[in-house]
């Protein structure tokens, strides 16, 4: 029996199939007394650490917590559920009590590289712990925070320190005094080798110091990421389904590569590092509860333990009913229903046009709706560009001109980005790094970078796109559009920062199959994390 702290944020959804799995049995915490009732205790933390302070703060979790832990009772913190065990946060403003388990404090990240700190990354092990028993020495976990805790052994006292990790410097990814561990990354998320750290916590008697092997773990991988585009065909199927430039359609119908959840269950199998899924039906007339995704979500989750993007519909609607969402609502029940990220194209082309306009916050736009609460490493901003090209920058002074190595139709050897909405069929007066900084000032913490000109057409990705875009921000990147190779993938690492690179038809069509690409990386020793 697990006990299971929901404090009512984010993908737990993800942690309690996990346990199930393994045969475990979730017991969830309604009151106080549950806490202390527990023989062990999971506590998945996700998003923001202010927030979770007030919440449990606000439900009087803190003092059994507090009583819990002092008895060294087995205790699994994930995430912000670990950060909690600490004296305080930079990202807390509130003044509200936190655990003050351990010391020290929990610090943003202060590095030239991108924060978030979104993938998988590997460990180092500084003690011993049954925890790590029977995980391989090269095990890859997935990360995805800005924030990372700094612990205060000037007393003396053991180290509570039990992994670090690299990422431009090292620090603390996991910690452990007796029965109590925390991690910064998400078992629940970090496939075979994330699943086999729940297993020992639910099975191992005692969880205090026993001999587990020396694990020494490498930098941060590029990641792979699977995307399936999901419509009702003209049949009203829910399908996956491909097109060129957009256009899903062959021959008048609606392609049908397969179904959702047995795709995104393969690409799990073959070593995706993530799925995404981007919803291209609008399914506006749905209440919420029923909305197609959300089942898949739900169905997907069970047997996928990688990170879950979804994306389309993330904004305020009003059902068939007359009954009225916010984005928040929207992104909320995703989150519950499976999702660890989701993703905002069009509205967030609306939402920076206006952010431009004054340079003003209003608080009100999904973006920062969602980012509050959940984190901005759970908002993710999908950009649909395409080219224009200029003879030279003074031809569109107001947008960001970049020289291009592939001239125009008329010879022009200059373009910029323009950004599109409803699917790349309306144009908008804006470029993409715009689009990407006004987003990351509001509270994003992921580009996903689209471009309709290599959409479909296997001729590779834009470099000259993705690096423009990458320089202008200090978040992360996704390139998509345009693979057609294992060398594509190689050339966009080499070539480019971009932190992932995201296909779909070549993926769906076994054209270039996802364990093709990581072994040619990893012949060209660019960092890729293993089969599951």
């Amino acid at each position: 029996m697990i006990t299971l702290l929901d404090y009512g944020a984010g993908n737990v959804r993800s942690v309690v199939n996990a346990i199930e799995k393994l045969g475990g049995t979730i017991k969830p915490v309604t009151k106080p007394s549950d806490i202390l009732d527990a023989d062990k205790l999971l506590f998945p933390g996700v998003g923001n650490y202010e927030s979770m302070i007030r919440i449990l703060n606000e439900k009087k979790y803190i003092h059994p917590l507090r009583e819990y832990l002092e008895a060294d009772q087995p205790f699994f913190g994930i995430c912000l559920g670990m950060q909690a065990l600490f004296e305080g946060s930079e990202e807390d403003f509130s003044g509200n009590e936190s655990l003050c388990i351990f010391k020290g404090m929990v610090k943003r990240f202060k590095t030239k590289l991108a924060v978030p700190h979104i993938g998988w990354n590997g460990v180092n092990l500084k003690k011993d712990s049954p925890v790590f028993k029977n995980v391989k020495a090269d095990a890859k976990f997935y990360f995805v925070h800005s924030y990372h805790i700094v612990p205060d052994d000037s007393s003396g006292d053991e180290s509570v320190v039990l992994t670090t990790t690299n990422y431009d410097y090292e620090f603390v990814s996991s910690v452990q005094k007796g029965n109590i561990i925390g991690t910064q990354f998400h078992p629940e998320k970090s496939g075979t080798a994330g699943i086999k750290l729940l297993e020992n916590f639910i099975y191992q008697k005692d969880l205090r110091a026993q001999k587990a092997i020396d694990i020494k773990g490498k930098g941060l991988s590029k990641r792979i990421i699977a995307c399936l585009d999901v419509r009702t065909n003209d049949q009203g199927d829910l399908v996956v389904t491909k097109g060129d430039q957009y256009d899903v359609r062959e021959k008048g119908d609606v392609r049908n590569l397969g179904k959702p959840v047995e795709l995104a269950r393969r690409y799990y199998e073959e070593g995706a590092d993530e799925i995404t899924f981007l919803n291209i039906t609008g399914f506006r007339d749905f209440p919420l509860k029923d909305m197609p995704m959300i089942d898949v979500l739900e169905k997907t989750s069970k047997n996928v333990f990688v990170p879950l993007t979804i994306g389309g519909g993330i904004r305020d609607y009003t059902d068939s009913n007359g009954k009225t969402y916010t984005a928040l609502d929207v992104a909320s029940q995703y989150f519950r229903s499976g999702a660890d990220k989701i993703s905002i194209g069009s509205d967030a082309v609306y939402i920076a046009e206006e952010y431009l306009k004054t340079g003003k916050k209003s608080g009100k736009s999904s973006i920062e709706q969602i980012s509050k609460v959940y984190g901005n490493q759970a908002v993710v901003i999908s950009v649909d560009p395409q080219r224009v090209y200029v003879n030279s920058p003074e031809d569109a002074k107001k947008h960001h001109v970049i020289k291009t190595q592939f001239p125009g139709p008329d010879n022009e050897n200059h373009c910029w980005y323009q950004c599109t909405v409803q699917g790349g069929r309306v144009t908008r007066d804006l470029d993409a790094l715009a689009l990407a900084k006004a987003c990351q000032d509001l509270g994003a913490g992921e580009i996903l970078l689209n471009c309709i000109d290599k959409d479909g057409t296997k001729s590779g990705f834009d470099l000259e796109l993705i690096n423009a875009v990458r320089s202008a921000v200090s978040i992360p990147v996704i390139a998509s559009s345009g693979a057609g190779c294992e060398d594509h993938f190689a050339q966009v690492f080499e070539k480019t920062s971009a932190e992932a690179a995201l296909a779909a038809g070549i993926f769906h069509r076994k054209q270039v199959p996802i364990q093709s690409v990581k072994d040619y990386l990893a012949d060209r020793n660019i960092e890729v994390r293993g089969m599951i």
